[in-house]
């Protein structure tokens, strides 16, 4: 496996120097003890995603490369135990009142809007301020499609990394590391299971929660859920438990990440 989620590894290797410095490494120690775990979790977490990756592609010949990978593991095999997955959500159909859900950024912009305006109402005069010149409600509406629009930028790269990176793996394959395959960042597996990715978020979401009480209830730090980790890493959460336990595994799955990192 070769990570190539460049941001992810410098995002990893900051907190392993802040993690490392705080149990007194520093220097050389720090780097190389800092590097050695670094590398390690570059390669296994891969591998680790890789129990139920091919069932997410359908066989394609990538791999999973990001520091969530602990939760997607825990989808996919919490959803093996709670549903089969002939049962995928992709196979539900709305109404065709509610046909303009089918297409998943339409979707994620509604959800997103009411997590926006349950925000600004919960805000109160601050999101009067953050807003400035503009309604609140005008804001809570640009907030939502401004997130939106950069899935839709995500997903069109992912398109494109798919296409053109797979290919160009044959040559090292061949040449440099035998039956290498890239690994990708998280966002890779949205265009299989779009409705996973949503249903995923908002499952992960209502376990951030959930936790977030728990954690106050019994006097630990309180850990705030934050919509990106929710949405990118519980989405796709929600798409290894689809792919192993079809809707009930998506939504458990998805639920078991936001408590696992939470508490994590």
């Amino acid at each position: 496996y070769v990570f190539l989620t460049g941001h992810h590894t410098f995002f990893m290797a900051a907190l392993l120097s802040a993690v490392l410095g705080t149990v007194g490494l520093k220097g050389a120690a720090l780097v190389l003890v800092g590097s050695f775990v670094l590398g390690v979790l570059m390669v296994v977490m891969p591998a680790m995603a890789d129990a139920y990756m091919s069932r997410v592609t359908g066989g394609q010949a990538i791999a999973l490369g990001h520091f969530g990978t602990l939760g997607y593991w825990l989808a996919g095999f919490i959803g093996s135990r709670v549903g089969r997955a002939e049962d995928s959500i992709e196979q539900y159909r709305l109404p065709s009142s509610l046909s303009f859900f089918r297409d998943s950024l339409v979707a994620t912009a509604v959800v997103m809007l009411a997590v926006f305006v349950i925000a600004v109402l919960a805000a109160g005069n601050k999101a009067v301020e953050l807003a400035g010149d503009q309604s609140v409600w005008a804001f809570a509406l640009m907030q939502s499609l401004t997130f939106t629009a950069g899935v839709a930028i995500i997903l069109q790269g992912v398109r494109l990394i798919i296409s053109e990176i797979v290919p160009a793996f044959q040559g090292i394959s061949a040449r440099i590391v035998p039956e290498a395959r890239p690994a990708l960042d998280c966002p890779v597996t949205f265009p299989y299971a779009p409705t996973a990715v949503l249903v995923g978020f908002i499952a992960s979401f209502v376990g951030g929660i959930l936790a977030m009480l728990g954690l106050a209830a019994i006097g630990l730090p309180v850990i705030v859920p934050g919509l990106v980790p929710h949405f990118f890493v519980g989405g796709t959460a929600g798409v290894f438990g689809n792919a192993t336990g079809g809707r009930w595994g998506c939504v458990v799955g998805a639920f078991a990440n936001g408590i696992l990192i939470t508490v994590g």
